[in-house]
């Protein structure tokens, strides 16, 4: 047999692989899309079900389940605010209608019973998920111009998932608004429906957009880019279409492991998932396509092409990718359940990621051939555009002037890190979370207005029952702590309830429960209450959320760290330098306290938000320098391919001219990708999504265009320390 004839049946038998993995991925995707489309039937999102097991609100939380009727560990109270004049009669109706609103069968916003996943309408009362033995009442505000009426929810029962597949939580919410809006109307009255449940329920309001809305977004956006960066009304349908497998595939691989509860699935994780593996995948098809591209070149047969730009993108696809997942998996060491979720999350999806643009995309890439750029076809022995474009240009241009590309680009850098000092990651309310003026969010700005700020949400002691009253004392002497009462034998009882020699306290604070001011005050409550019970426990909401902020900054101090150490690993064995790693890690580095420079400038005087959340610099650090990272591994592999050929100035050179367009068409798809997130209402991941596009931005345009570039040119050959390319 010829040369000829066994290159022939050796593309047409590369061709039937293609078609079979084309086909074995259709399979795939027909089984993991339903499942997919259903994620949002296993989240978990009760931020006290995040806290360490040893944290001493979550210590508090079991021993206050004590003095409980119920086996429920969590409330959440919802409170109804009704705001208009107010005498005996009206308090009278109001405990009335609260109390009749547990008979009251689930409703949508029209007051239609919910249906089952078949259309059929079904009665499920609210009193289902009240937490047992919990009061229902209403009370006046001190002036008689407003009422305020608390609805205890079983927040375990109440975060289940109702026949139709929605959170159980916003549809009691939206059933209590529909009754509240009429009995307001009726009596004069203006209502708001908030607290926790109130507010959670506009929280999960607010991820249930994320199957249609930030998909459709997102993809759109993609498809824009991609159209604008080929230039070609077809090919940008195979590098989505993959990106979609992929998410779908990730998608069903993390339903089945929150289903069976190995990984926690969070409205967050979920939404961050879907711009991850949108914008990775994407992200990896550019770089496939663009050095198929360039081997079309070269070969006249587009299998050729295929294996050669195969095995040239593999190694820093994958080390891209596992940099990432590596990154993202060392959140395991998180003290949060929450952050523990989004590690193997990420990961999953990241490694979905990788498998579909270097299985999928190949075999799509093949099977339909050249005319797949059209109308800008890649022809055989012709000189590829990219070599003499403006590419060509900045890197020549860097290579003349190294030193002083280096010095103007360290000095925007620097420039901008010092405004990282300004950032402020305090915490947010869950009021301040929002980017719009939700129902719940009005009304917990209205409560203040009436009651004291933590009024139907306490802040807890269980205290033992001979110091219970030397603590109250004491307590009530701390500026922020309104009013204190003993949990009783029951809500008509004025007996004090004793369980086991301890006593639970309920203190009202003058502030919201989830405010920056009422987290403040846990330190000196706990440690008030030390100095005279150090046996005693604190819990409640503030508590909670206090050490929601004492894990996470632990967290950064264990995990930013080790996710630095792994990436200098990876780098090292990638390029087989150790001074390259280094070099590459250092640039990433400055590049993230300049975003988080950035980032305080935007956010504090142009988006006006309220701060920070507190774990806000560790996502951020995770997302930009392990994404961060990819840019510069995929240059940087090209950069020693061409060193071996050329020597470390032209492989720079010709590292940059070759890469250049397709790392920034990269970037511009994954800021775009992350920017989406800012159509949901949350202010955390608004700050997430604009920190991970400018900073992948600085990446592209900067960092990886001209500062590294330059201090390549001006290092030489000993950039590749202590391999043997350094005397080169």
């Amino acid at each position: 047999m010829t040369d000829q004839a066994t290159a022939k049946s050796s593309h047409r038998r590369l061709i039937l692989v293609a078609s079979v993995v084309a086909i074995f991925w259709l399979f795939i995707s027909s089984a993991t899309g339903p499942l997919f489309g259903d994620l949002s039937s296993v989240q978990k999102n009760d931020n006290s079900k995040f806290l360490p097991a040893g944290s001493e609100a979550s210590r508090a939380s079991d021993a206050i389940l004590k003095f409980s009727d119920t086996t429920s560990s969590s409330q959440f109270p919802t409170l109804i605010l009704f705001e208009g004049k107010v005498d005996a009669s009206k308090v009278a109706s109001a405990n009335a209608f609260v109390q009749s609103l547990a008979t009251k069968n689930l409703v949508d916003s029209k007051g239609t019973l919910i249906k089952d996943a078949k259309g059929n309408p079904i009665s499920i009362p609210i009193s289902k998920y009240l937490s047992p033995g919990a009061p229902i009442s209403a009370f006046p505000s001190a002036k008689s111009d407003a009422i305020l009426a608390n609805l205890p929810l079983d927040a375990n029962l109440s975060q289940k998932t109702l026949p139709d597949k929605k959170p159980a939580l916003l549809e009691i919410v939206t059933t209590i608004r529909y009754y509240a809006t009429q009995y307001a109307q009726e009596n004069g009255f203006i209502t708001h429906t908030t607290g926790l449940g109130g507010l959670f329920a506009d929280l999960f309001n607010a991820f249930s957009g994320l199957d249609s809305s930030l998909l459709l977004v997102t993809g759109g956006v993609i498809a824009l880019i991609l159209i604008f960066v080929y230039r070609s009304p077809v090919l940008w349908i195979l590098p989505l279409l993959s990106a979609g497998f992929a998410l779908t595939t990730a998608g069903g691989v993390i339903y089945e492991l929150a289903k069976h509860n190995i990984i926690t699935l969070d409205g967050q994780s979920q939404g961050i998932l879907s711009v991850l593996v949108l914008g990775a995948a994407t992200d990896y098809a550019l770089l496939l396509i663009a050095r198929y591209r360039e081997e079309l070149h070269n070969y006249e047969h587009r299998v050729d092409a295929m294996k050669v730009a195969w095995r040239g993108v593999v190694e820093p696809i994958v080390a891209s990718g596992t940099t990432v997942a590596l990154g993202l998996l060392v959140l395991l060491l998180s003290q949060l359940t929450n952050n523990r979720g989004l590690g193997p999350v990420g990961a999953i999806g990241i490694v979905c990621a990788m498998i579909t643009i270097l299985t999928l995309l190949p075999a799509l890439l093949v099977l339909f051939g050249r005319w797949i750029f059209w109308p800008k076809r890649p022809k055989f022995n012709t000189e590829d555009e990219k070599l003499s474009g403006v590419w060509s240009k900045v890197a020549k241009s860097t290579e003349n002037n190294p030193r002083r590309y280096a010095a103007i680009a360290t000095l925007v850098l620097v420039v901008l890190a010092a405004f990282a000092v300004t950032l402020h990651p305090n915490g947010l309310s869950t009021a301040q979370s929002f980017t719009k003026r939700t129902d719940s969010v009005i009304g917990q700005e209205q409560l203040t207005t009436y009651f004291p700020g933590g009024q139907g949400q306490p802040t807890q002691v269980v205290v033992s029952a001979d110091k219970a009253k030397s603590v109250a004392t004491k307590l009530l002497t701390l500026k922020g702590v309104s009013q204190i009462a003993p949990q009783t034998e029951s809500p008509t009882s004025s007996a004090v309830k004793v369980v086991d020699g301890k006593v639970l306290l309920n203190l009202t604070l003058a502030y919201g429960p989830d405010t920056a001011k009422a987290i403040k005050l846990i330190p000196p409550i706990r440690a008030e209450v030390r100095q005279i019970d150090p046996t005693a426990l604190v819990g409640g909401t503030s508590s909670v959320y206090y050490d929601i902020d004492a894990a996470t900054r632990t967290d950064q101090k264990v995990i930013i760290p080790l996710i630095l150490l792994l990436i200098s690993l990876i780098l090292a064995l990638l390029l087989r330098s150790i001074a390259a790693s280094l070099l590459l890690l250092g640039s990433v580095v400055i590049s993230y306290y300049a975003t988080l420079g950035a980032c305080s400038l935007v956010f504090h005087h142009l988006f006006h938000f309220a701060g920070e959340d507190s774990s806000f610099p560790l996502f951020a650090f995770v997302f930009l320098v392990a994404l961060g990272i990819d840019y510069n591994i995929f240059l940087m592999t090209r950069v020693r391919e061409e060193t071996i050929k050329s020597g470390t100035r032209a492989g720079m050179t010709k590292g940059v001219t070759v890469t250049g367009g397709v790392i920034t068409s990269a970037g511009i798809v994954l800021a775009a990708t992350f920017s989406v997130l800012g159509i949901l209402p949350l202010v955390f991941l608004a700050e997430l999504g604009f920190a991970v596009a400018f900073g992948v931005l600085l990446d592209t345009l900067l960092v990886r265009s001209i500062l590294v570039p330059a201090l390549v040119h001006s290092i030489g050959p000993k950039v590749w320390w202590p391999s043997k390319l350094q005397h080169d």
